[in-house]
């Protein structure tokens, strides 16, 4: 296992994410027990040291089977990581009374590390409203109680809702955890969010570092080509030699939901191979090609901008729709909308064909736009 220095102690390079644990008949409330504990054995005896976890996942049972999973070895012997939830409206209020229960759902007296959960376009008003509902006091008061041992956020949002949190907040953030792999380096702006926190000397924790998966298979001439570079690499290694990568990554976390892929990722981490400049080169051109197919090719010139009697975001909207349509679904592209107004969502589009006269690409955006709605629901 490949170790990273933080702050004097050694995390394993792999975290063992807990959103994805094998599960019964398909229902993700009902975690299989009894494989989840093999894999946690598993993890423990190959060196995974860094156990993440969250009051939402599988449906509020993870962080209680992370605590039993846990409670069987010695606590100076792992890290455990747990968030508070403020992707939740309802949950901005209670803070204190979600903490405890935390503590008590995971068997422990203190959190390694604790964050704040997924700062977003949803959420940034009222994790900076600290006089209302008063959670970075709190989260500050239990560290310097011991409590929390290190503390950190995790990001969904654009650049801008980081910017704002890291400007209010940056100085006391010992790490932030964010969505990156080599499709997401360039579709969400992850190269530009590492920058930021390079300038603010926070280091970076990865999540979906295979996209949820879909980038564990590739298109067979894209893995023809990874193979004619590294005969020996299993393809989803190169996600992970990606991110081994970048200098400022941490800890590489993964939702494993069986075996297989843990015994996988555990051969992975057994060597640090980064790309050189060649095989960056070519996993990027692929990513190119990837995206490029069933995406809207917005440059963001914001010319329709000018044009649109709505004054919709018009490149930030297509954004998200690609989002939306690559990804399947999913909830990043509802809860950025959500934060919008009414006026300003793809439904206000008044289909009059004004930005569509200016675009350079030739975009019919008035059918993006009711296609997006209709995909909104």
């Amino acid at each position: 296992m490949i170790y990273r220095d933080f702050q004097g102690i050694k995390l394993s390079a792999l975290g063992f994410g807990s959103m994805r644990l094998p599960v019964i008949d398909g229902d993700d409330s009902r975690i299989d027990e009894a494989a989840a504990l093999r894999m946690v054995d598993t993890a423990m005896k190959s060196g995974i040291n860094y156990y993440d976890t969250a009051w939402g996942y599988h449906g509020e049972n993870s962080e209680p089977l992370m605590g039993k999973a846990l409670s069987r070895y010695p606590r100076e012997s792992f890290y455990v990581a747990t968030k508070f939830p403020g992707y939740d409206p309802h949950n901005w209020r209670k803070v204190k009374e979600i903490f405890e229960s935390q503590l008590e759902k995971l068997g422990v007296d203190y959190f390694d590390f604790y964050l704040f959960h997924n700062v977003c376009e949803m959420n940034i008003d009222a994790y900076l409203n600290d006089e209302k509902y008063g959670i970075y006091t709190y989260l500050m008061e239990q560290k310097k109680n011991g409590r929390i041992k290190h503390l950190g956020f995790s990001c969904h949002g654009k650049l801008d809702v980081l910017k704002r949190f890291l400007d209010a907040y940056g100085k006391d953030m010992e790490f932030c955890q964010l969505q990156i792999n080599f499709l997401d380096w360039t579709f969400q702006g992850a190269k530009e969010k590492v920058d930021l926190l390079n300038e603010w000397k926070i280091p970076v924790w990865v999540m979906e570092p295979l996209r949820g998966g879909k980038l564990a298979r590739l298109a067979p001439e894209y893995e023809e080509q990874l193979k004619a570079l590294r005969p020996d690499e299993e393809i989803p290694a190169w996600s992970f030699r990606f991110l081994q990568s970048i200098p400022t990554v941490t800890m590489i976390l993964s939702g494993m939901s069986d075996e297989k892929q843990l015994e996988d990722n555990l051969k992975t981490f057994e060597t640090d191979r980064k790309l050189n400049d060649e095989e960056m080169k070519v996993l990027m051109g692929i990513a190119d090609k990837m995206l490029s197919a069933g995406t809207v090719p917005c440059t963001a010139c914001h010319y329709c901008v000018s044009h649109c009697p709505q004054g919709l975001d018009i490149p930030n909207l297509i954004s998200l729709y690609n989002e939306h349509v690559y990804t399947g679904g999913g909830f990043l592209a509802p809860m950025a909308i959500g934060a919008l107004p009414i006026d300003k969502r793809p439904q206000s589009c008044l289909h009059c064909r004004s930005c569509e006269q200016v675009c350079p690409q030739q975009i019919k955006i008035s059918e993006i736009m009711e296609d997006f709605s209709a995909k909104l629901g």
